[in-house]
């Protein structure tokens, strides 16, 4: 007789049980990874939890800035790819409109036929008419000549446009993956930073943030005189004090660092360009005893962070997520460098 006992139901196969362990482990890899010593940092003090809180930040400020890298190279990359794909339609345009007159040339001269010079003169009853329809005859074939060697040209200038377009193509997707890679390395830094402060009670998280922002005195000061093109460029980042930190952001709502200096110096009529890395060989080096107002001053040894000097020592920057734009003193933070924009 068929048993009618009710099947034992089951869990979780053992494939699957495996399976659910390996994501697990791999779930606390990666907080350990990221966070660097798991449970321990339960036990981290209030001094430690800063001191990784701005390794944190540091390193997405760092990131934030090849991002920015990697999206200009992008947006340039882009613009010069849309560019050569215009040329490559207007080229193919041009060249198929002297194709189609290659062809008409070819049909008309089919359907005349030709005849032999010789004997065009034996049946001509007029040297002189036999000479005229030569000579037009010789003019026709040289346009004919020209008008070959003109395709031969544009198909072959259609070949190295199309060729470009093809390599701005690939460095156009290479600055895409890199610009994504870093993005998400800023937000793995980020999300690191906010998972430690949240580990703090309110009083410490208070205490922390304010060590963080620093001595402000001074900070509702006016700044030094500055002249043309740096005085607008200091009443620019003046302007901006208070607004958000947005990583890769220009403004005019947010800012990242370098976005600001890039925005305050544009205001000015000055193309700086994008990232830290590139603006610190904008214009002329100067010393830290040099400094006037409008110039950039750069920090940290791998030179990952700038302000705008507005003088007495002290620049405009934006700090972080969660600090705004703000006055600073240039002994705040390890100086690296400064220069001058043009």
């Amino acid at each position: 007789m068929a048993s009618h006992r009710k099947p034992k139901q089951r869990s979780l196969t053992s494939s699957t049980a495996r399976a659910a362990a390996l994501l697990a482990l791999t779930g606390a890899a990666s907080v350990t990874l990221l966070d660097g010593t798991g449970h321990a940092e339960n036990r981290l003090t209030p001094a430690q939890v800063k001191a990784r809180v701005d390794q944190y930040q540091r390193q997405a400020e760092e990131a934030t800035e090849r991002y920015n890298g990697a999206k200009d190279k992008a947006d340039k990359a882009r613009a010069a790819l849309d560019a050569l794909r215009d040329q490559a339609a207007r080229r193919t345009t041009r060249l198929n409109a002297a194709r189609n007159a290659l062809g008409a040339f070819a049909t008309a001269q089919y359907r005349s036929g030709t005849i032999a010079p010789a004997l065009q003169l034996a049946l001509s009853s007029s040297p002189g008419q036999y000479l005229q329809r030569a000579s037009l005859a010789e003019r026709a074939g040289n346009r004919q000549a020209a008008l070959i060697a003109s395709v031969g040209r544009q198909e072959r200038k259609l070949r190295q446009v199309r060729g470009e377009a093809a390599d701005r193509l690939a460095a156009l997707r290479a600055s895409q993956t890199a610009a994504a890679h870093h993005k998400r390395t800023v937000q793995e830094r980020l999300a690191a930073a906010d998972r430690l402060l949240d580990r703090l009670t309110l009083e410490q998280r208070q205490r922390l943030l304010a060590a963080q922002d620093g001595d402000k005195a001074g900070a509702d000061g006016t700044a030094s005189p500055a002249e043309g093109r740096a005085a607008r460029a200091v009443s620019y980042a003046y302007a901006a004090l208070g607004k958000p930190y947005v990583w890769g952001a220009t403004g005019p709502r947010g800012y990242d660092c370098s976005g600001l200096t890039q925005a305050a110096w544009r205001a000015a009529g000055v193309a700086l360009p994008r990232t830290t890395y590139t603006q610190i060989n904008a214009g002329r080096r100067v010393t830290r005893d040099q400094l006037a107002p409008g110039d950039l001053v750069f920090f940290y040894s791998g030179v990952s962070h700038v302000g705008l000097y507005i003088g007495d020592g002290r620049i405009i920057h934006a700090p972080r997520p969660g600090a705004p734009v703000r006055v600073a003193s240039v002994a705040d933070m390890p100086f690296a460098g400064a220069a001058r924009p043009a």
